[in-house]
């Protein structure tokens, strides 16, 4: 899941990031299926299998680490705008202009933060990410 950081610095990095997704049943098929295919005069090494058994623990290991990276990433962008909250900040819109008003109201879609930015003559623009927030004052 990508998460918006203000300023856009983070959102680039991580959404050019795919997931693939290798669980113990699909380790266990390939497994059997190389084992069925193995030639009975050269069977397979118990060496090999140890050293593929520590490759899928390290490949497990490093998607339950990205998991908890991925949460402590929104942790952190939730933190974020809970700190805007209430601050006056400068932002842009998605047609390229920028306006300035105040943080009023937060709300969270799809796992990330929407702002509600006040301006001084009372207009109110919804739908801000904090990537798009340029500015804090």
């Amino acid at each position: 899941m990508a998460v918006d950081a203000i300023g856009s610095a983070l959102s680039a990095t991580t959404s050019d990031i795919t997931e693939s997704r290798l669980n113990q049943e699909d380790f266990i098929k390939l497994f059997m299926t190389e084992l069925s295919f193995q030639d009975p005069l050269e069977p397979i090494n118990n060496r090999e299998f140890l050293a593929q058994m520590a490759q899928f623990a390290n490949l497990e290991q490093a998607r339950v680490t990205n998991e908890n990276m991925d949460s402590l990433v929104t942790l952190n962008a939730t933190a974020q705008s809970l700190s805007l909250l209430g601050k006056q900040v400068e932002a842009g819109s998605n047609t390229g202009n920028s306006f300035i008003g105040t943080i009023t109201a937060i709300s969270f879609a799809g796992g990330a933060p929407v702002l509600t930015i006040k301006q001084a003559d009372g207009s109110v623009i919804t739908d801000i990410r904090l990537s798009q927030i340029q500015l804090v004052r």
